[in-house]
């Protein structure tokens, strides 16, 4: 009992009075709660890049292309010049390397002819032409060609040229007699084939003997 009178005993003023909203103050609090989200939103969101004019991309696109275009050329120009010189250089250096070994034989035939105006000697100028023989087959050696040997051996198409056609009771038939002209190689690859008398055989050198005795 005590206790409520000394609550009781407080004076009405020390006790705070409750504060009034008018119903205006609400409506601006509210407003002011809708606008904020919507500026942070507008804050967020990121700056657009202006747009490209496409007719002014297409035109450095054209621009580009066509320095690219005039450099490939320039470069395509430089390379047709440059594989134009080494082929130059290439079939030049192939002339020397070939003509070279022969200048020898082209100084021992010069040798020999100004030795046969001097000389009746036929012993020495034949020694002299067996030299230059000697050196110019030696040229050959130097450039990879050789010449090979058919007398006796079996025609080969791939290697022989056949003149003719020779009865001969010494030499079997498909065999070479004689060469008109010797065949050469350069390596393995046929440079020249050999002119060659190919033998018939002895049978028809015995019926080419009786024709002719008939004849006789």
């Amino acid at each position: 009992m005590k206790k409520n009178k000394e609550n009781n005993d407080i004076p009405k003023e020390k006790i705070p009075a409750e504060e009034k909203i008018d119903a205006n103050d609400w409506q601006v609090v509210e407003e002011e709660n809708k606008e904020q989200p919507e500026q942070e939103t507008q804050e967020k969101e990121p700056e657009t890049a202006p747009e490209k004019d496409p007719v002014e991309e297409l035109t450095k696109e054209l621009a580009q292309a066509k320095e690219k275009y005039l450099y490939l050329q320039a470069e395509y120009q430089n390379f047709r010049r440059r594989a134009s010189k080494d082929i130059s250089e290439a079939r030049t250096r192939a002339i020397e390397d070939t003509v070279m070994p022969f200048l020898a034989v082209s100084d021992f035939l010069a040798m020999a002819d100004a030795a046969a105006e001097k000389s009746d000697n036929i012993e020495a100028i034949r020694q002299g032409l067996q030299m230059i023989i000697g050196q110019f087959f030696k040229a050959f050696d130097e450039l990879g060609i050789h010449k090979f040997e058919s007398v006796g051996k079996e025609f080969d198409h791939n290697l022989h040229d056949a003149v003719s056609d020779e009865a001969s009771s010494e030499v079997e038939a498909g065999k070479i007699i004689r060469e008109w002209s010797c065949g050469f190689k350069i390596g393995d690859k046929l440079l020249r084939p050999a002119r060659v008398v190919v033998s018939s055989g002895p049978e028809k050198a015995a019926e080419e003997e009786n024709k002719e005795g008939a004849e006789q």
